[in-house]
C-alpha cells in the first residue's frame, strides 16, 4: 500500500503523511495530477463537520445558539467581520496597554509596600467647608476662653531650629505694614512654624510684646467693637479646609464687598492701636475667602514649603555641622529610603518625624515603611476630605494615572455627578487649585522647557493609586454603584489609554473580593455582546489573578468558562477566558493558559470560539511564550486525522504565522527581543529558534484540507511580503522548506509546484519563490 492511501497515523516525530483525501494542491492544480493522484478530483473534499454548512456562512456566526460550524469559524478567523474585526482590534490595543500598565503595576520597584487594611471602621460621609483649629487645639477648649496663650516650650519647638521659607522676607514685611496676614499652604507644610517665627520677628521689631496666642473662635475678631484680649501680642488663628466649617467666620467674608471692607478695617485699625499682630493660616478654601470682599484690607501670602531635606539636616545637624556629618546624614538618609519617603511626602512635618527618629538613634528603617506605607497615607486622607469633589478627583487620578490632566479633570467632573444631587447648571469646579492642598500625594508633571505636551497627572507613591481605589470600593458602600457605572462608562471612552486604565482599575477592584466582583461585574462584562467589555473584563481577571492568594481563584473560574455549552453567551465567556489566559497571567504561566485554550477549543463540533483561542495564541506568542503555543499545537494536532481539534489545532497555527507583529503602544523590555520586526509575524522572525517544531506544524498544514488553502497563502505572504522587511528570513524560509520537503509524504512535490507557480506567476513573478526553488532543487 502506497503512503498517501496509508490509513495509519505517522508515529510522534517521524513527520507528516498526507491522507487519500487530501490533494496535493486545492487550486490552480496540475491537471494531470487529477488523474494520477487519488483516482478521484479531490477540490471538493468530504467535509469533516458532516453536512451542516450546506449554505453561505452566518454573518452572525459568533451570536447565534447552538454549535458554530467549521466554514463559519474558519471564514471569521480569516476575514473578520467588518465593524466587529476594527472593534476587536481597537479592544485588542486597549488590552496591551493594560497588560503593561499592570505588570508595572505589581513591580514593587520602590520597594513600598502595602499595609494591611482595616476596612470599616471609619465614618465615611460627604461635606465640605471651612473649619477651625488643628492638631493642638482638637480637644475640648476650656469653658468660655477664645485665645490661649503659647507657652515657652512650644515656641521655641517653632522657632529654636526654623528653617525659613522662600518667601520669608516679603512675608514679614507684609504683616508688618497689614498687620493682619492670611498665610496659606497645604496642610503639614510648616506653616504653623512659619507663623510663630513671623509673630515673634514681627513684635520684636516693634519693640518686644506679651508672646503668642492662639485665637481659638476666628469669628470673634469680626464682631463689632472687638479688641484684642492682651495688648502687644501676636495672634495665630488655623484655619483648614474641612467639614466643620465656621459659618460666622466665612460669612464675613462673603457679605458683600463693603461690609467685609468695614469690618476687616476696624479689626486692623484695633490690632495696631493694641500693638498687635494677627496671622490667619489655612488652606484652599482660606486662600479664596481672603480673595473676595475684605480681602483688601489684609495682607495675603502664599507659603513656599522649605526643602524637606534642610529641615532634617537642621534639626539634626543644629546651625553647625561639619562636612562630614552632613556627608554621613546624606548616606543614611538615601540608605534607609528616607530620601525618597521626603520626595514622595515633602510635608514638613514628615521632615520633622524623620529627624526626631535619627536624634533618637531610632529605627529610621521602620520610620520610613511605616511613612511610606500607602494604606496609612490613604486612610488619612479619606478621615479628612470627604467632599465629593476632592474624592471624585482621587479615585479619577487612582484609575488614569499618568493621563492629562484635562482628561482626568473631565472624568473626575462626570463622578462628581454621580455623587451629589443633580445641579441645575455645571459646578465651577477647579481641581487643579486644590491639587496642592486637599491631594498633596498627586504632581502634576510639567513638559519640559521648550517641549509641548499636557501636564500629566502622577502620584508620588507609585502604590497610591491601588490602594485608594480598594479604599473607596470597600468603605464608600452607599457609592459603590455609581463608581462601578462611572468605570463602565470609561471603557468606552474614545482614548485607548483610558479604556486600559479603566480595565486595570477594574482587576484592581476585584483584588480586594474577587468572588463579589465576578457575580457583581465580571461576569457580566465578559459574556457581553460588546467587544471593549469583554477585553476589560479579561484584563481585570489578569490582574486579580496576579497575586498567590487570588490566582487558583481565577484559574479555576476561567476553566469553568472555557469548558461551558454552546450558547452563545457561553461561547463569549471561553472567548474571554481566552483572551484573558493571552495577557497578564499567560506571560507568568504559559502552560496553565494553553490548558486553558485546549478547554475552550476542545468542544467537538462547536467551533465557535477558534477565533478567540487563535487570538490567545497570538497573544501568548507575541509575549514571548511561543514554546508553550507550538508544543500545544503539536500535541492538539498530533492524531493528525480528520477530527475538528487536529483542524481546528492547525487553523490556529496558521492563524499565529499569518498575524504581523505589532509593535507595543507602550514598550517593555525584552518585546523587541529575538529580532522582532513590527508589521512581519513573530513566527517568521524566530524561525531559527523553533525551526523543527515550525516544520512540522507547516507540513501538517500544508497537508490539511481546508487548513490546506490558508497555509499556502500564508507561506505565499512569508516570501513575498514579510522575507524582505526581515534580514536573513528567506534563507530561513529555505531551510524551514527543506526540512518540510524531507518528511515521509508528498511534501516535497507540492512545494516545489507551487514555488515554481508563483515564480512564473505572470502579473507578480516572485522572485523569491524562484531562489527558494533552486534551494529546494538545486538541480533546477
Amino acid at each position: 500500500m502506497s503512503e498517501d492511501s496509508s490509513s495509519e497515523s505517522p508515529r510522534p516525530g517521524a513527520g507528516t503523511t498526507d491522507r487519500p483525501d487530501d490533494p496535493l494542491r486545492t487550486k490552480d492544480r496540475n491537471p494531470a495530477e487529477r488523474d494520477a493522484g487519488t483516482g478521484r478530483d479531490p477540490a471538493e473534499p468530504g467535509r469533516e463537520d458532516g453536512a451542516r454548512d450546506t449554505g453561505p456562512p452566518r454573518a452572525d456566526a459568533e451570536e447565534h445558539d447552538g454549535p458554530v460550524g467549521e466554514r463559519d469559524a474558519l471564514r471569521y478567523l480569516t476575514e473578520g467581520s467588518g465593524r466587529d474585526d476594527a472593534e476587536r482590534s481597537e479592544a485588542l490595543r486597549a488590552g496591551a496597554i493594560a497588560d503593561e500598565i499592570a505588570r508595572r503595576l505589581h513591580a514593587d520597584a520602590s520597594g513600598t509596600r502595602i499595609g494591611t487594611l482595616a476596612l470599616f471602621n471609619a465614618d465615611v460621609s460627604f461635606g465640605g467647608g471651612l473649619h477651625t483649629g488643628g492638631a493642638r487645639t482638637a480637644g475640648p477648649r476650656p469653658g468660655g476662653v477664645s485665645v490661649l496663650a503659647m507657652d515657652a516650650t512650644d515656641i521655641a519647638d517653632h522657632t529654636e531650629l526654623f528653617v525659613a521659607p522662600e518667601g520669608y522676607g516679603e512675608a514679614l514685611d507684609a504683616l508688618c505694614e497689614q498687620r493682619v496676614l492670611v498665610l496659606t499652604a497645604a496642610p503639614g507644610s510648616g506653616r504653623e512654624a512659619v507663623a510663630v517665627n513671623l509673630l515673634g520677628e514681627a513684635l520684636a521689631m516693634d519693640g518686644g510684646g506679651a508672646g503668642c496666642h492662639r485665637l481659638l473662635t476666628p469669628a470673634t475678631v469680626l464682631e463689632a467693637g472687638w479688641e484684642p484680649p492682651v495688648k502687644n501680642s501676636g495672634y495665630l488663628a488655623l484655619l483648614d479646609d474641612g467639614p466643620a466649617a465656621d459659618r460666622d467666620f466665612t460669612s464675613a467674608f462673603l457679605g458683600g464687598h463693603a461690609h467685609g471692607t468695614a469690618r476687616w478695617a476696624a479689626v486692623v485699625a484695633a490690632l495696631r492701636a493694641a500693638g498687635c499682630f494677627l496671622i490667619l493660616a489655612g488652606g484652599h478654601d482660606l486662600d479664596v475667602l481672603a480673595a473676595g470682599p475684605g480681602g483688601d484690607q489684609v495682607a495675603r501670602h502664599a507659603l513656599v514649603p522649605a526643602d524637606p531635606l534642610a529641615i532634617v539636616e537642621r534639626r539634626v545637624l543644629g546651625h553647625g555641622g561639619s562636612a562630614d556629618a552632613y556627608a554621613d546624614l546624606h548616606a543614611l538618609l538615601e540608605r534607609t529610603g528616607a530620601a525618597t519617603a521626603l520626595r514622595e511626602q515633602p510635608a514638613a512635618r514628615n521632615a520633622a518625624r524623620l529627624a526626631s527618629v535619627i536624634r533618637a538613634d531610632g529605627d529610621v528603617t521602620a520610620a520610613v515603611a511605616q511613612l511610606r506605607d500607602p494604606s496609612e497615607q490613604v486612610r488619612a486622607w479619606f478621615n479628612r476630605y470627604r467632599a465629593p469633589e476632592a474624592v471624585a478627583f482621587a479615585l479619577a487620578a487612582a484609575v488614569l494615572e499618568e493621563c492629562g490632566y484635562l482628561t482626568v479633570a473631565d472624568a473626575a467632573a462626570n463622578l462628581r455627578a454621580a455623587l451629589v444631587e443633580p445641579e441645575p447648571a455645571p459646578p465651577d469646579l477647579r481641581f487643579g487649585d486644590r491639587l496642592g492642598h486637599e491631594q498633596q500625594w498627586i504632581r502634576l508633571d510639567l513638559p519640559k522647557e521648550g517641549g509641548f505636551a499636557p501636564p500629566r497627572v502622577r502620584f508620588r507613591n507609585a502604590l497610591l493609586g491601588q490602594v485608594i481605589l480598594g479604599y473607596a470600593w470597600n468603605l464608600l458602600d452607599g457609592r459603590r454603584g455609581a463608581v462601578l457605572d462611572w468605570l463602565r462608562g470609561l471603557l468606552s471612552h474614545r482614548d485607548l489609554q483610558v479604556r486600559a486604565r479603566a480595565a486595570v482599575a477594574a482587576g484592581v477592584l476585584a483584588l480586594t473580593d474577587p468572588h463579589y466582583a465576578v457575580h457583581r461585574f465580571l461576569t457580566t462584562w465578559a459574556g457581553s455582546t460588546s467587544w471593549p467589555l469583554r477585553q476589560a473584563a479579561a484584563t481585570a481577571l489578569g490582574v486579580a489573578g496576579s497575586r498567590p492568594e487570588t490566582a487558583e481563584a481565577v484559574w479555576e473560574l476561567l476553566h469553568q468558562w472555557a469548558r461551558g455549552d454552546a450558547s452563545a453567551y457561553q461561547r463569549r465567556l471561553a472567548g474571554t477566558a481566552a483572551n484573558a489566559v493571552g495577557g497578564l497571567l499567560g506571560r507568568t504561566a504559559p502552560d496553565r493558559a494553553v490548558a486553558v485554550l485546549r478547554s475552550a477549543l476542545d468542544r467537538e463540533d462547536d467551533w465557535g470560539t477558534l477565533p478567540s483561542v487563535a487570538w490567545g495564541g497570538v497573544h501568548l506568542i507575541h509575549q514571548g511564550r511561543t514554546e508553550a503555543v507550538l508544543r500545544a499545537y503539536l500535541d492538539w494536532s498530533e492524531p493528525q486525522d480528520l477530527s475538528p481539534m487536529v483542524v481546528k489545532s492547525l487553523s490556529a497555527f496558521v492563524f499565529a504565522v499569518s498575524r504581523p507583529y505589532e509593535e507595543p503602544v507602550i514598550d517593555t523590555a525584552g518585546d523587541r527581543g529575538h529580532g522582532r520586526v513590527p508589521g512581519v509575524p513573530v513566527l517568521l522572525c524566530e524561525l531559527p529558534r523553533h525551526r523543527e517544531p515550525l516544520a512540522e506544524l507547516w507540513a501538517r498544514a500544508l497537508a490539511r484540507r481546508p487548513v490546506q488553502d490558508s497555509a499556502l497563502e500564508a507561506l505565499h505572504s512569508w516570501i513575498d511580503d514579510y522575507a524582505g522587511r526581515s534580514p536573513g528570513s528567506l534563507d530561513a524560509i529555505g531551510a524551514l522548506l527543506v526540512s518540510v520537503a524531507r518528511r515521509p509524504g508528498r511534501h516535497r512535490e507540492r512545494l516545489t509546484w507551487w514555488l515554481e507557480k508563483w515564480a512564473r506567476d505572470r502579473e507578480k513573478p516572485s522572485a523569491g519563490a524562484a531562489r527558494l526553488l533552486r534551494t529546494l532543487d538545486p538541480a533546477r
